[in-house]
C-alpha cells in the first residue's frame, strides 16, 4: 500500500488540477486576478501555458519528497498544492515585478519577494504543512505571511487561516491577493508575530512559523489549543537551524521534538530584544 499511495495521491491531485484549470484558472483568469490585486504582469499567454505544463512534474516532486521525508503523502495536502496557483504568488513587491515564468522549477529553492522576505522552497512548505496534520475543522495561524502562498495552501484544507506579517510594506500589499482567488477564509494583519494574534479572540489548532527564532515565543504556546500542533524553525540567524514540533495535550501540557535541519530568514521584532 505504501508504494502505491503516492500514485493514488497524484491521481487525486491531477484530477483536482484538471477541474480547477478547466473551470477557473486560465490565462484570462490569471491576468484578471493580477489586475485586481494591483500587481502588473508582463507574462505572455504562451509563457503561461509553459508554466502549466510544468505543474504535473512539480506535484510529483512534492509527492516523492513527502513520501521520502514523512513516510506517506496526505492527499489533502497534495490536493491543496494542486489547487493553489503558485505562479500567482511569485511576485517581488519591492521591485514591483513578477517572476511567474520561474514557477514549478525542477530545482526548488527560495525566491525573494522583496523587503527581505522570501517565498520558501515548495518542498519545505509541503513538509511543514503535512507535519501539522491540517483538518477541515482546524483554524490555523501563520507567523510570517511573506508571499502568502503558505496560508493560501492551508486555506484550501482548514476552516479559517490567519496570517501575520511584520513588514508593513509587504503585509499591506499581500493582503490584497487572496480576494481575487476567492479565498475568503484567509485573514491577514500587519503586526509582530512574536505576540501571535490575540485580537482574534481564539486559540489555534495549528501554528506554523515561517521564520527562525532563537526560542519559542510564549504567546504562541498560549494561543495553541489543547490538541494543537505547532512547527517552528529554531536556531541562530544564518546558521544551522532545526524544525521543532510542539503539541499540546488535552491537559494543556506542551510536548516538543526536534525534527529536520532547515534554513529560514530570522524572525524580527520583539524576539530580538
Amino acid at each position: 500500500m505504501k508504494k502505491t499511495l503516492p500514485l493514488v495521491c497524484l491521481l487525486i491531485a491531477a484530477s483536482c488540477l484538471a477541474a480547477f484549470a478547466a473551470e477557473t484558472w486560465d490565462f484570462t483568469a490569471f491576468k484578471r486576478a493580477m489586475e485586481l490585486s494591483g500587481r502588473p504582469t508582463g507574462l505572455k499567454e504562451r509563457d503561461f501555458a509553459r508554466i502549466q505544463a510544468r505543474k504535473p512534474a512539480y506535484l510529483k516532486i512534492v509527492s516523492n519528497y513527502l513520501q521520502r521525508m514523512a513516510g506517506s503523502v496526505d492527499p489533502a495536502v497534495l490536493r491543496a498544492f494542486a489547487e493553489v496557483p503558485r505562479e500567482y504568488f511569485t511576485y517581488n513587491y519591492e521591485k514591483q515585478r513578477g517572476f511567474a515564468d520561474t514557477t514549478y522549477e525542477s530545482n526548488p529553492h527560495p525566491w525573494a519577494v522583496g523587503f527581505g522576505s522570501y517565498l520558501s522552497d515548495y518542498r519545505a512548505q509541503a513538509y511543514m504543512t503535512q507535519v501539522l496534520q491540517p483538518k477541515a475543522t482546524d483554524v490555523s495561524l501563520e507567523i510570517g505571511t511573506g508571499s502568502g502562498f503558505q496560508s493560501a495552501v492551508l486555506s484550501r484544507i482548514v476552516k479559517e487561516a490567519y496570517t501575520v506579517e511584520i513588514i508593513t510594506a509587504l503585509g499591506e500589499k499581500v493582503d490584497k491577493i487572496f480576494g481575487p482567488l476567492g479565498y475568503r477564509n484567509v485573514h491577514t494583519r500587519v503586526g509582530d508575530g512574536f505576540y501571535g494574534w490575540p485580537e482574534a479572540g481564539r486559540q489555534f489548532d495549528i501554528i506554523i512559523v515561517t521564520c527562525a527564532a532563537p526560542y519559542v515565543p510564549p504567546a504562541l504556546l498560549d494561543q495553541l489549543k489543547k490538541g494543537g500542533r505547532m512547527i517552528i524553525p529554531i536556531g541562530q540567524p544564518y546558521k544551522t537551524q532545526f524544525l521543532y514540533i510542539f503539541t499540546k495535550d488535552q491537559e494543556g501540557k506542551v510536548h516538543s521534538r526536534k525534527d529536520i535541519s532547515t534554513y529560514f530568514i530570522p524572525m524580527i521584532g520583539q524576539v530580538q530584544k
